[in-house]
């Protein structure tokens, strides 16, 4: 069987803990052969680390060598890199989120479609155990009445690469960990859409001096993103999210949390657990799931390979994500302008 050739663009920390190990399980299906980084230096270091036959410092350079390509950049450079691509006829797996925006995030998926290629963004937690088993379990909690979602760490500002540089990233705790949650939780209550967002952003804990902070120091004085967001969000259907995320919070402990009470019961995802009212009282469902990031990132890979085999369609569709980015978008503008924004 012809295997896939795969191109890694970006070198960082994302390519070599997630995406080259996924890869390498999967030899018989998919070859790493060529990475490409702005810092040639370190594309030659992960080059030589795991045995990838070709470096370039352009990325344009690449596409004749390759079949897909895995952008693992920080988010500005998403979607040009992407389109470009998809314009060459290259399929792309894109590290989340989609872009730094929705207007560029329609690029993209236009690329795509213009070309008719796979262009699928990694919002890995759709393959995570807990998340699939409650994906099926939707059809008993009925129609969703209120999804509870918090994405929250204790004083866990990352303290290495570009996290705190809104220019780069275009935003913080929103953009680069609440979307993990944001897009599970829309992909358990669909076909329900999402319309109206209120929202506040909060900039205090991570501009703080002398921080305790668990990931690493970092200057306080040049954070310019979000470290705490809160939203109510209303979907088409009448019912609604109550979301949080931060990574710099004053609590307990870390908290990965979305819960969905429906019509007919109700669902807990980490960790799993199945709530509905049979024989006179309620019933609870537990079963043993995992939550493990290495094995989800490994099964998305997988399919990433599959759908671009033309064995499997997409499970995370662009449209999907670009979804995810246009409620991203009306947070940070609720946020700005103090009142709802409803979304196209």
């Amino acid at each position: 069987m012809k295997r896939l050739k795969m191109g890694l663009i970006g070198a960082g920390g994302i390519a070599e803990s997630r995406h080259i190990p996924a890869y390498q399980a999967l030899s018989e299906q998919v070859e790493i052969t060529a990475v490409q980084d702005v810092n040639l230096v370190r594309a030659k270091e992960v080059a030589e680390k795991y045995a990838i036959p070709n470096v370039f410092e352009d990325y344009l350079k690449m596409f004749q060598h390759v079949d897909a390509v895995t952008i693992c950049t920080p988010n500005k450079f998403h979607e040009p890199i992407a389109v470009a691509a998809l314009n060459q006829g290259v399929h792309v797996l894109c590290e989340k989120p989609m872009a730094m925006n929705a207007d560029e995030g329609k690029r993209m998926l236009e690329a795509a479609e213009a070309n008719n290629k796979i262009l699928m963004i990694g919002y890995h937690y759709r393959f995570v155990d807990s998340v699939m088993l409650a994906k099926e379990a939707m059809l008993e909690v009925g129609a969703p009445i209120v999804t509870r979602v918090q994405a929250l760490r204790q004083r866990k500002v990352p303290g290495w690469g570009v996290f705190i540089n809104k220019q780069l990233q275009g935003g913080g705790s929103l953009i680069d960990w609440g979307c993990h949650l944001l897009d599970t939780a829309f992909w358990l209550v669909a076909p329900s859409k999402p319309i109206e967002v209120n929202a506040q952003t909060y900039q205090r804990l991570s501009k703080q001096p002398n921080q305790v902070n668990d990931w690493g120091s970092y200057d306080h004085e040049a954070v310019d993103v979000d470290d705490h967001v809160s939203a109510y969000i209303r979907f088409d259907d009448g019912s609604t999210l109550l979301f949080e995320c931060s990574w710099a919070a004053n609590i307990k402990a870390d908290k990965t949390h979305v819960s969905i009470s429906g019509e007919d019961g109700g669902i807990n995802v980490f960790p799993y657990e199945f709530y509905q009212p049979k024989y006179h009282r309620m019933m609870e469902t537990k079963t043993d799931t995992t939550e493990n990031q290495q094995e989800a990132a490994l099964l998305q890979a997988q399919h990433f390979i599959d759908v671009c085999s033309g064995k499997e369609t997409l499970k995370n569709s662009p449209e999907d994500a670009l979804l995810v980015t246009k409620v991203i978008d009306a947070i940070y503008e609720s946020s700005e302008q103090g009142k709802s924004i409803l979304i196209n």
